[in-house]
């Protein structure tokens, strides 16, 4: 079995025990009250402007390992938005990633009090409907979708779904087939993992070509695969409007000045 498919079959376990009582009271009555942030406005690059960055919260990987626990979700929230991130992405899978989605609600509540116009994404392994109310609740304004673990229907019913709640559905892709299936859905950004989920392996060549295919009427994304400044150039350099780094910032105890640098080097 794949590092995908087991974490799949663990996330329909998970599910089956989702109910209204694990989405707190107060989670809920403070997302009927907040309309999300748009995020494709925040995440769109004209001509000329820097790579927007999407800097990740995630305390462990199964490529990596366990990462940085030094700061909170709250305070690396803080941290990235500090440092030039147009979004702040949360992992909230517990058994693989040592995410949750209480890490998803501080790091909403943060945001609100430090930069109350950054955009939170939920990073999960998204199957059921009952998963996008559980993100809307806990502060999320967008939530990643990712077609290689759904059908062409459950793709649509998702990407609808997340958008009849207020939620900006984010398809994760990594292939043409995928892309095509994507571009079949409203959703409005489509980003392109480098990493392969099945054998975790980087190939940020096949990403970079497929990001180069996603229509201008689309935001783009590089997800994952970013590990220097000259990378982030090369990216910078091509069709993205954003990419998204994780794994080398969770490996500072304090990723601020990294993520400057990061920040520079989206102007190449």
């Amino acid at each position: 079995m794949s590092v995908l498919a087991d974490i799949v079959k663990k996330k329909r376990e998970e599910i089956a025990k989702l109910t209204e009582d694990g989405v707190p009271r107060s989670a809920v009555e403070r997302s009927l009250g907040r309309r999300t942030i748009d995020v494709p406005s925040v995440l769109a690059r004209d001509i000329g402007a820097p790579l927007r960055l999407i800097a990740e919260v995630k305390f462990k990987s199964p490529s990596a390992g366990p990462l940085s626990k030094k700061m909170s979700a709250a305070e690396r929230a803080v941290a990235y938005a500090n440092a030039g991130a147009s979004m702040v992405s949360v992992l909230c899978d517990g058994p693989f990633f040592d995410g949750s989605y209480a890490d998803l609600e501080s790091a909403r509540a943060a945001l609100d009090d430090a930069h109350p116009l950054v955009p939170l994404l939920c990073k999960e392994f998204v199957l059921d409907a009952r998963q996008l109310d559980v993100a809307r609740a806990r502060g999320a304004d967008a939530i990643l979708i990712i077609a290689r673990i759904l059908d062409r229907d459950e793709l649509s019913l998702l990407v609808h779904g997340a958008k009849s709640r207020g939620l900006e559905p984010l398809v994760e892709i990594a292939n043409d087939e995928e892309l095509a299936r994507a571009l079949d859905t409203p959703a409005r950004i489509i980003g392109v993992n480098a990493r392969d989920l099945d054998t975790l392996a980087i190939d940020s060549k096949r990403a970079s070509a497929l990001v180069a295919a996603i229509p201008p009427d689309r935001v783009a994304l590089h997800l994952s695969g970013v590990k220097t400044e000259a990378d982030l150039g090369q990216v910078a350099r091509g069709r993205a409007d954003g990419a998204l780094i994780g794994e080398i910032l969770m490996r500072e105890e304090d990723p601020s000045a990294l993520l400057a640098r990061f920040a520079d080097a989206a102007w190449s």
